[in-house]
């Protein structure tokens, strides 16, 4: 007689899942990391090279609102964690709460980089404007990579905003909940990066000694 017996731990399939999730957002996040970081080493190099014309182009940045907008993301990385821990402990409506304010903080950083470009704009500072091409070269790589990299971040700034919201509306169909929300942590981990990359571009671009 057959008496073979197969036990099956609950929820492993949930498990499993969830492993593969969080080594797939490590692996995206992984390569993130590169790209910024090849960015960054092309930055080091060129502001080696011009390192006064660098520091003569940062005057033209507005350290207030750099600084207002690295308190903007870093109080986001605190609300997207304190989300995590709300649902963790099964309070769904805090978390919404806390990823609503996480999204606001999005759109305020956007809203001031907004005016923050629109100003550089204004004086002919964007690539291809005719005060632009009047730049020495190290102001004009200055200038490039300003734009380019934090053009960039704030592209990921977007994409974090709309991953939030899609987070917010998998919590009202109860597709996260106290027992599954690998989703919310991988939300989280993402926007913890984009914070992370504004910590190095602020100093880089702004603070410049």
């Amino acid at each position: 007689m057959n008496t073979d017996t197969t036990f099956v731990l609950p929820n492993s399939g949930h498990h499993r899942d969830d492993i593969s999730s969080k080594m797939g957002m490590w692996l995206f996040l992984f390569t993130e990391l590169i790209l910024f970081g090849g960015l960054f080493l092309v930055y080091m190099i060129y502001r080696f090279i011009y390192h006064d014309d660098f520091l003569a182009a940062s005057l033209d940045l507005n350290v207030l609102f750099g600084t207002v907008n690295t308190i903007v993301l870093l109080t986001s990385s605190m609300t997207v964690a304190m989300s995590i821990t709300a649902m963790q402990k099964g309070n769904a409506l805090l978390a919404k709460r806390l990823i609503w304010l996480t999204i606001l903080a999005a759109c305020i950083f956007l809203v001031i980089k907004f005016f923050e470009w629109s100003a550089k704009f204004e004086h002919g500072l964007f690539p291809g404007m005719a005060h632009y091409s009047e730049l020495v070269n190290g102001e004009r790589l200055f200038f490039f990579l300003y734009f380019f990299m934090t053009g960039l971040h704030g592209l990921h700034v977007v994409i974090g905003g709309i991953f939030l919201l899609y987070v917010i509306h998998c919590i009202q169909k109860q597709k996260i909940s106290q027992d599954k929300y690998m989703l919310l942590e991988n939300a989280g981990l993402y926007w913890h990066l984009v914070d992370l990359i504004w910590i190095y571009l602020f100093p880089l671009f702004y603070l410049i000694q």
